[in-house]
Protein backbone atom coordinates (compact mmCIF):
# COMPACT_ATOMS: atom_id res chain seq x y z
CA UNK A 1 0.00 0.00 0.00
CA UNK A 2 1.11 3.73 -1.06
CA UNK A 3 -0.13 6.23 1.05
CA UNK A 4 0.91 9.97 0.28
CA UNK A 5 0.59 12.92 3.20
CA UNK A 6 -0.05 16.48 1.86
CA UNK A 7 2.16 19.02 3.64
CA UNK A 8 0.90 22.78 3.50
CA UNK A 9 2.10 25.67 5.33
CA UNK A 10 0.94 25.38 8.53
CA UNK A 11 0.13 22.15 8.97
CA UNK A 12 1.31 20.35 12.56
CA UNK A 13 -0.39 16.90 12.15
CA UNK A 14 1.65 16.03 9.42
CA UNK A 15 3.89 13.52 10.84
CA UNK A 16 1.58 12.76 13.22
CA UNK A 17 -0.24 11.13 10.26
CA UNK A 18 2.80 9.80 8.86
CA UNK A 19 3.74 7.84 12.11
CA UNK A 20 -0.10 6.42 12.53
CA UNK A 21 0.26 5.32 8.79
CA UNK A 22 3.74 3.53 9.40
CA UNK A 23 2.59 1.87 12.30
CA UNK A 24 -0.02 0.57 10.25
CA UNK A 25 1.23 -0.12 7.09
CA UNK A 26 4.97 -0.82 8.18
CA UNK A 27 6.35 1.81 5.82
CA UNK A 28 6.45 5.51 5.81
CA UNK A 29 4.08 7.46 3.77
CA UNK A 30 5.33 9.45 0.99
CA UNK A 31 5.05 13.17 2.36
CA UNK A 32 4.05 15.82 -0.92
CA UNK A 33 4.80 19.44 -0.76
CA UNK A 34 1.51 21.81 -1.30
CA UNK A 35 3.32 23.02 -4.31
CA UNK A 36 4.06 20.24 -5.67
CA UNK A 37 2.36 19.94 -9.04
CA UNK A 38 2.14 15.76 -9.00
CA UNK A 39 1.40 13.47 -6.80
CA UNK A 40 2.94 10.11 -6.77
CA UNK A 41 0.98 6.73 -7.20
CA UNK A 42 -1.06 6.65 -4.17
CA UNK A 43 -3.65 4.14 -2.75
CA UNK A 44 -4.63 6.85 -0.17
CA UNK A 45 -3.94 10.28 0.10
CA UNK A 46 -4.07 12.37 3.26
CA UNK A 47 -4.53 15.85 4.02
CA UNK A 48 -3.61 16.60 7.59
CA UNK A 49 -4.87 18.60 10.60
CA UNK A 50 -3.05 22.14 10.81
CA UNK A 51 -3.61 26.04 10.20
CA UNK A 52 -2.72 25.51 6.36
CA UNK A 53 -1.58 29.55 5.60
CA UNK A 54 -2.73 30.64 8.79
CA UNK A 55 -6.00 30.14 7.85
CA UNK A 56 -5.65 33.10 6.16
CA UNK A 57 -9.01 34.43 4.64
CA UNK A 58 -10.88 31.21 5.73
CA UNK A 59 -9.79 28.04 6.91
CA UNK A 60 -8.66 25.47 4.36
CA UNK A 61 -9.47 28.63 1.67
CA UNK A 62 -5.90 28.90 0.17
CA UNK A 63 -4.68 25.61 0.59
CA UNK A 64 -7.37 24.13 -1.57
CA UNK A 65 -6.05 26.09 -4.50
CA UNK A 66 -2.16 25.01 -3.69
CA UNK A 67 -1.00 23.28 -7.09
CA UNK A 68 -1.24 20.31 -5.50
CA UNK A 69 -4.52 19.63 -4.79
CA UNK A 70 -5.62 19.99 -8.87
CA UNK A 71 -4.48 16.36 -8.87
CA UNK A 72 -5.59 15.45 -5.46
CA UNK A 73 -9.00 16.46 -6.58
CA UNK A 74 -8.49 14.53 -9.67
CA UNK A 75 -7.32 11.56 -7.93
CA UNK A 76 -10.48 11.74 -5.79
CA UNK A 77 -12.73 12.11 -8.70
CA UNK A 78 -11.33 9.04 -10.01
CA UNK A 79 -11.68 7.01 -6.76
CA UNK A 80 -8.10 7.14 -4.45
CA UNK A 81 -9.49 7.12 -1.45
CA UNK A 82 -8.46 10.97 0.75
CA UNK A 83 -8.64 11.50 4.00
CA UNK A 84 -8.86 14.91 5.82
CA UNK A 85 -8.59 15.22 9.09
CA UNK A 86 -9.40 18.67 10.77
CA UNK A 87 -7.91 21.31 8.92
CA UNK A 88 -7.92 18.22 5.87
CA UNK A 89 -11.70 18.47 6.17
CA UNK A 90 -11.85 21.87 5.91
CA UNK A 91 -9.51 22.16 2.97
CA UNK A 92 -12.16 19.37 1.31
CA UNK A 93 -14.85 21.60 1.66
CA UNK A 94 -13.40 24.44 -0.10
CA UNK A 95 -12.24 22.40 -2.60
CA UNK A 96 -15.44 20.99 -3.63
CA UNK A 97 -14.75 17.30 -2.73
CA UNK A 98 -17.14 17.29 0.59
CA UNK A 99 -20.70 19.83 0.55
CA UNK A 100 -21.06 22.62 3.48
CA UNK A 101 -18.50 24.19 4.94
CA UNK A 102 -16.52 24.41 8.72
CA UNK A 103 -17.59 27.57 10.72
CA UNK A 104 -16.23 29.35 13.55
CA UNK A 105 -17.20 27.26 16.92
CA UNK A 106 -20.52 28.23 18.65
CA UNK A 107 -18.33 29.49 21.60
CA UNK A 108 -16.13 31.50 19.59
CA UNK A 109 -13.07 30.00 21.26
CA UNK A 110 -10.74 27.65 20.25
CA UNK A 111 -11.15 24.16 21.96
CA UNK A 112 -8.75 20.93 22.82
CA UNK A 113 -10.03 17.95 24.49
CA UNK A 114 -11.07 14.49 24.12
CA UNK A 115 -14.91 13.91 22.64
CA UNK A 116 -16.81 10.75 22.16
CA UNK A 117 -18.16 9.92 18.62
CA UNK A 118 -20.45 7.47 17.16
CA UNK A 119 -19.55 5.69 14.28
CA UNK A 120 -22.38 5.57 11.91
CA UNK A 121 -21.55 3.26 9.99
CA UNK A 122 -18.58 0.42 9.86
CA UNK A 123 -19.25 -0.76 6.07
CA UNK A 124 -16.60 1.70 4.73
CA UNK A 125 -12.96 1.33 3.96
CA UNK A 126 -12.35 3.61 6.98
CA UNK A 127 -14.46 1.96 9.32
CA UNK A 128 -14.55 -1.64 8.91
CA UNK A 129 -12.34 -2.52 12.27
CA UNK A 130 -15.15 -0.60 14.03
CA UNK A 131 -18.41 -1.97 15.14
CA UNK A 132 -21.44 -0.57 14.23
CA UNK A 133 -22.40 2.25 16.26
CA UNK A 134 -19.25 1.50 18.71
CA UNK A 135 -18.63 4.31 20.78
CA UNK A 136 -14.74 5.76 20.01
CA UNK A 137 -12.51 8.53 21.93
CA UNK A 138 -10.89 10.99 19.89
CA UNK A 139 -9.01 14.74 20.26
CA UNK A 140 -10.34 17.54 18.77
CA UNK A 141 -8.40 21.21 18.13
CA UNK A 142 -10.22 23.58 16.33
CA UNK A 143 -11.78 26.93 16.65
CA UNK A 144 -13.41 26.75 13.15
CA UNK A 145 -15.25 22.89 13.69
CA UNK A 146 -18.82 23.54 13.50
CA UNK A 147 -20.13 21.74 10.79
CA UNK A 148 -23.17 23.61 8.68
CA UNK A 149 -24.97 23.27 5.56
CA UNK A 150 -28.51 23.90 4.70
CA UNK A 151 -31.16 21.89 5.54
CA UNK A 152 -31.30 20.33 1.86
CA UNK A 153 -27.89 18.81 2.20
CA UNK A 154 -28.71 17.89 5.72
CA UNK A 155 -31.04 15.91 4.61
CA UNK A 156 -29.13 14.36 1.75
CA UNK A 157 -26.41 13.44 3.87
CA UNK A 158 -28.49 12.05 6.30
CA UNK A 159 -30.73 9.92 3.77
CA UNK A 160 -27.78 8.49 1.85
CA UNK A 161 -25.95 7.52 5.08
CA UNK A 162 -22.64 9.90 4.19
CA UNK A 163 -22.60 10.82 8.07
CA UNK A 164 -19.66 9.56 9.37
CA UNK A 165 -19.48 10.28 12.89
CA UNK A 166 -21.18 11.95 14.76
CA UNK A 167 -20.23 13.77 18.56
CA UNK A 168 -22.37 11.83 21.37
CA UNK A 169 -22.00 11.35 25.12
CA UNK A 170 -19.81 8.27 26.88
CA UNK A 171 -23.23 6.57 26.96
CA UNK A 172 -23.45 7.14 23.29
CA UNK A 173 -26.76 9.63 23.48
CA UNK A 174 -26.24 12.02 21.17
CA UNK A 175 -27.16 15.23 22.61
CA UNK A 176 -26.54 19.39 22.35
CA UNK A 177 -24.34 19.32 25.75
CA UNK A 178 -21.61 16.11 23.54
CA UNK A 179 -21.68 18.70 20.83
CA UNK A 180 -18.35 20.72 21.09
CA UNK A 181 -18.67 23.14 18.31
CA UNK A 182 -22.30 23.80 17.66
CA UNK A 183 -21.93 21.33 14.40
CA UNK A 184 -25.52 20.67 13.17
CA UNK A 185 -27.06 17.50 13.93
CA UNK A 186 -23.96 16.81 16.11
CA UNK A 187 -21.70 15.92 12.47
CA UNK A 188 -18.32 15.06 13.52
CA UNK A 189 -17.23 13.76 9.90
CA UNK A 190 -19.18 13.00 6.55
CA UNK A 191 -18.20 11.02 3.18
CA UNK A 192 -18.57 11.46 -0.50
CA UNK A 193 -21.10 10.17 -2.47
CA UNK A 194 -19.07 7.10 -2.71
CA UNK A 195 -17.30 7.00 0.86
CA UNK A 196 -14.04 7.67 -0.82
CA UNK A 197 -13.30 10.61 0.55
CA UNK A 198 -13.48 11.37 4.39
CA UNK A 199 -13.89 14.86 6.00
CA UNK A 200 -13.23 15.07 9.74
CA UNK A 201 -12.62 17.55 12.70
CA UNK A 202 -11.91 14.58 15.10
CA UNK A 203 -7.91 13.39 15.18
CA UNK A 204 -7.48 9.47 14.94
CA UNK A 205 -3.76 9.78 14.60
CA UNK A 206 -3.60 11.10 17.90
CA UNK A 207 -5.07 8.41 19.87
CA UNK A 208 -3.60 5.40 17.96
CA UNK A 209 -1.01 4.17 19.81
CA UNK A 210 -1.04 2.99 23.55
CA UNK A 211 1.58 5.85 24.79
CA UNK A 212 -0.98 8.41 23.64
CA UNK A 213 -3.46 6.81 26.17
CA UNK A 214 -5.79 5.39 23.63
CA UNK A 215 -5.86 3.47 20.42
CA UNK A 216 -9.37 3.61 19.20
CA UNK A 217 -7.64 6.57 16.29
CA UNK A 218 -5.16 2.92 15.30
CA UNK A 219 -8.58 0.63 13.95
CA UNK A 220 -9.16 3.78 11.08
CA UNK A 221 -5.43 3.11 9.87
CA UNK A 222 -5.43 -0.66 9.97
CA UNK A 223 -9.21 -0.74 8.87
CA UNK A 224 -7.46 1.85 5.28
CA UNK A 225 -4.70 -1.00 5.31
CA UNK A 226 -6.86 -3.86 4.97
CA UNK A 227 -9.17 -2.67 2.50
CA UNK A 228 -6.33 -1.56 0.38
CA UNK A 229 -3.43 -3.43 0.73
Amino acid sequence: MRASVIVFPGSNCDRDAAVALHAAMGESPMMVWHGDSELPKSDLIVLPGGFSYGDYLRSGAMAAHSPVMREVVRRAKTGTPVLGICNGFQVLTEAGLLPGVLMRNASLRFICKDVHLKVERNDTLFTRRYAQAEIVRFPIAHKDGCYFADDATLARLEDEGRVAFRYCEATGAVTEDANPNGSANNIAGIYNETSTVLGMMPHPERLADKALSGTDGAKMFSSLVETLH
